[in-house]
């Protein structure tokens, strides 16, 4: 896998798909906002770079981004440093208090249960460079360090990681739309310490499976570590 995979990396930045450019345009900006890919205080792409990600035209790229930082989302600074920032602290996003739908949740926690475990299994397999562990481990020193308020973009960060080490920019898609609709779900329900350590200890193994090569022993960590989330949210949200 080159090197070059490992560099600036925004799963969710990629071509729209057609009649609403400036929506979806939207959209992915903050999915990646929301998903801690781009952290709060963190200067997004150039404009042209951002365009070309999108498929969409500079025109397109700077109204979305106007309105995201009307909405608080972005913050533009001026001069030597200039550029687009995403707000600091992020926007915070109003809890969902109504009804869910039980078919909905275990869509998510099933499909989950298919892809992340693969995941795990192909980058445990594949000729991993200097660079490419290095990512997975800072991702994983960044979701250990996380405060409370900053675990759960970490968290997913860590996951879309272990997908982009598999070398399959598919997989990596389906890994970070499916924990946006998982987070959806993560913030109904309270942050739990021991729960928090228990993760973490989980997430190493995790790595370090993948990183000796050991793609049984990573895929079982992996099962292990997504029931745990899935009780959780079986027993707060049933």
């Amino acid at each position: 896998m080159p090197d070059s995979s490992f560099g600036p990396s925004y799963p969710m930045l990629r071509p729209v798909r057609g009649g609403n450019a400036f929506e979806e345009t939207i959209e992915h900006i903050l999915q990646t906002i929301k998903l801690g890919i781009f952290a709060p205080a963190e200067k997004l792409p150039p404009e042209r770079e951002l365009a070309e990600r999108l498929g969409v035209s500079r025109a397109t790229l700077r109204d979305a981004l106007g309105e995201l930082q009307s909405a608080g989302y972005l913050q533009v600074q001026r001069g030597r440093y200039g550029g687009t920032y995403v707000s600091s602290p992020a926007v915070e996003r109003p809890h969902q208090d109504g009804p869910l739908d039980p078919a909905e949740v275990e869509d998510v926690l099933l499909f989950r249960g298919i892809i992340e475990p693969a995941a795990a299994v192909l980058s445990a397999k594949a000729d991993l460079s200097a660079l490419a562990r290095r990512h997975l481990q800072g991702c994983l020193s960044e979701v250990n360090a996380a405060t409370p308020e900053s675990y759960r973009p970490r968290d997913a960060r860590f996951h879309i990681a272990i997908a982009e080490l598999s070398g399959s920019a598919s997989l990596v898609g389906a890994v970070a739309e499916t924990r946006v609709r998982l987070n959806e779900l993560l913030d109904r329900i309270p942050l739990l310490g021991t729960n928090l350590e228990h993760a973490n200890q989980q997430h190493v193994e995790i790595a370090e499976a993948i990183l000796r090569g050991d793609a049984p022993a990573a895929e079982r960590a992996t099962i292990e570590h997504l029931e745990g989330t899935a009780s959780l949210l079986r027993g707060f949200l049933s």
